[in-house]
């Protein structure tokens, strides 16, 4: 299979896998917001801080050298196996002797148990990491959504059944558990691949010196993207917590998991053209342009239609999370930017500047934490705001260096967009202020969908932005411009 057919096809089953999974938990997320209450989904997101570090801690980017390394055999894969449980035991045990610091810390002894169940997923994944490298690496996502998608809906069932039944907050714990064993269970089913016992010291440390700089860097990005939990959990109640996690949550969702898939797919696909920068700036620039082209219109209209969008969808006890929402979108416009620029670094091997950069925007989050937290909660977010366009010139720093792409040209190439996702953004709302006030929250949607989708599309055709084409032609199944 040539490597466009390779990518189109990947791209499918990893859209299928992405928004499939996240169409199943959000779904099970609306009905639990409908049962519990906003202090309980809060509680969870007290520790969303720690899950995510020890997440980080399993694998310190030793899948990712996986996945680079060309001449990887089973000793490597076995070698990283069995690094990756010991990691995952030694992992769980810490978290299990610290949960008694985190609930004293935030002052909720419930907590405790809470981590102490909740991270015994950290022993799951650690047995799952190298299977999933190979089958990224293999391009085999049809697996991967084949083993996402039937343990997403496993849990969700049982979650809602625990949640009716009045478990409260361990409806979510149970529910997060069970999905990582049953991916453990099918991964090791479908995977084809299992260990040898043998652990190669030569090929360990191969593999450490690549991947334990993404490792701490990623450990800093999954600390610190969690930091605002962190300050909202310690010094604002559970319930504001909760009401901020949602809105961040509905705002990751059109955002993340879109770059998610591509990035799962565009890895490997770069990875093989990492040699010939002009063709690797191509197709770059067509990614970023089809990711802004669809998550800008998206964003914004969201945002215009927030109100009736939280009421219709999570009931009146959520309504204070809509303005939460609507400044995190705005934060949200240039995730893939970060995403993509730092991808770069990764392709071409340079996981020191990948380290470097995270360590630079760690230091300007505290300093943003810092002045603005007087402001309360609403300084926080609009910090986060501010944080993402400085960020971004930093993550397209190398960018420039390796493909000659500089920030600028990045700008100017995707303000298009943004501009067209404006207008009919402020369309939407105009009208939903001026005529649809007193409709209900369905209609208001349907409308606002309808006549922001409707002219965002009209411009663009009369613009002839070459996404529209794109877009048609991958939703078709069939692809008319090769990366060339």
């Amino acid at each position: 299979m040539s490597l466009r057919k390779q990518a189109v096809f990947g791209l499918m089953w990893t859209f299928a896998q992405q928004f499939g999974n996240q169409l199943i938990g959000f779904s099970v997320s609306l009905v639990l917001a409908r049962i519990l209450l906003p202090e309980e989904f809060g509680l969870i997101a007290m520790i969303a801080v720690f899950v995510a570090v020890g997440n980080g801690l399993l694998d310190s980017g030793l899948s990712k050298s996986l996945i680079r390394d060309g001449d990887a055999d089973n000793s490597d894969y076995s070698t990283v196996f069995f690094f990756n449980l010991f990691a995952g035991l030694l992992i769980y045990l810490l978290a299990f002797i610290s949960a008694p610091l985190i609930s004293q810390f935030y002052d909720y002894p419930i907590l405790t148990n809470i981590i102490r169940v909740y991270c015994l997923s950290f022993l799951f994944t650690a047995a799952t990491s190298v299977q999933l490298a190979r089958l990224t690496k293999e391009m085999k996502f049809r697996t991967q959504t084949l083993v996402a998608l039937p343990a997403a809906v496993i849990a969700g069932i049982l979650g809602i059944v625990l949640a009716i039944k009045d478990f409260g907050v361990w409806s979510l714990v149970y529910s997060s558990l069970v999905n990582a064993i049953v991916s453990c269970i099918l991964i090791w089913k479908y995977s084809g691949w299992y260990p040898s016992l043998s652990f190669n010291t030569a090929k360990f440390k191969k593999h450490w010196d690549y991947g334990y700089k993404l490792g701490l860097a990623d450990l800093l990005n999954r600390f610190f993207n969690n930091i605002f939990l962190v300050i909202i959990g310690k010094y604002f109640s559970a319930a504001q917590l909760g009401f901020y996690s949602r809105a961040e949550t509905m705002k990751q969702f059109p955002v993340s998991n879109l770059d998610r898939a591509l990035n799962k797919v565009s890895f490997p696909l770069f990875i093989e053209i990492k040699d010939d920068p002009r063709r690797l700036r191509v197709a770059f620039k067509k990614l970023l342009k089809m990711v802004i082209f669809v998550v800008s219109p998206v964003l914004l209209m969201l945002a215009a239609m927030a109100e009736p969008l939280f009421r219709f969808l999570f009931t009146e006890k959520w309504l204070p999370s809509a303005p939460y929402f609507q400044v995190l979108c705005l934060s949200g416009l240039l995730f893939p930017l970060h995403s993509y620029n730092l991808g770069i670094l990764n392709i071409y091997g340079r996981s020191d500047l990948f380290l470097k950069l995270e360590v630079y925007k760690k230091f300007l989050i505290v300093l943003v934490i810092l002045l603005a937290i007087p402001f309360g909660i609403y300084g926080l977010l609009w910090g986060q705001v501010a944080l993402s366009l400085v960020a971004f010139f930093i993550n397209a720093k190398y960018t420039q260096k390796y493909i000659f792409y500089s920030p600028l040209r990045q700008l100017w190439d995707i303000v298009p967009f943004f501009m067209v996702a404006s207008f009919s953004a402020l369309l939407v709302w105009g009208i939903d202020y001026c005529f649809l006030k007193i409709s209900s929250d369905l209609i208001r949607l349907l409308s606002g969908i309808t006549i922001g989708a409707s002219f965002y599309l009209l411009i663009s055709k009369i613009c002839k932005f070459e996404q529209l084409s794109q877009l048609y032609d991958l939703t078709n199944g069939k692809i008319k411009r090769n990366l060339n």
